[in-house]
């Protein structure tokens, strides 16, 4: 799936939300559903729309844990697509490799971690609102500026 498909999907949905969104937006935002069986690198590349180095890449990192089948071809599970899908969002977000290298080494510690981790979202959540309101001063400066021009700030 592109990334422009995948913004179109995102903010499609984010437009049915009144409210906070709810569980239900988020897992229609990362909708697994194709990922039932194993996966190629390249389905899951084409799915996430990543590059299957960037996927070697979070495999060496040791973020997702990848299993070989008969051929020694990568195989990625159910579980390992939904932890793409998860780190791939954070990244995009602009959560550093390290913090999510920290992250994951929480999940996989267990429950007994539950409360570091919820710490370390609630402060990228913090990060990213104050990214979306720079951002937002950004854009209507530039408007601004296309509007003294003469030009037309209408939604594209």
């Amino acid at each position: 799936m592109a990334t422009d498909e995948l913004m179109t999907k995102a903010l499609a949905a984010l437009g049915e939300v009144d409210g906070p969104m709810s569980v239900e937006v988020i897992h229609r935002l990362a909708d697994t559903s194709q990922a039932t069986e194993p996966m190629t690198i390249t389905e899951v590349a084409d799915l996430l729309d990543i590059s299957a180095h960037t996927l070697r890449y979070y495999e060496r990192a040791g973020l997702v844990e990848v299993d070989r089948d008969s051929s020694g071809h990568r195989s990625y599970r159910p579980e390992a697509v939904r932890r793409l899908v998860f780190l791939t969002r954070m990244r995009l977000s602009g959560m550093g490799m390290r913090d999510l290298q920290h992250y994951v080494a929480l999940v996989d510690r267990g429950d007994d971690t539950v409360p570091e981790r919820l710490d370390m979202l609630l402060e990228h959540r913090d990060t990213i609102r104050r990214q979306i309101r720079e951002l937002t001063l950004s854009l209507a400066a530039t408007e601004y500026k296309i509007a003294t021009y003469g030009g037309n700030t209408g939604q594209d």
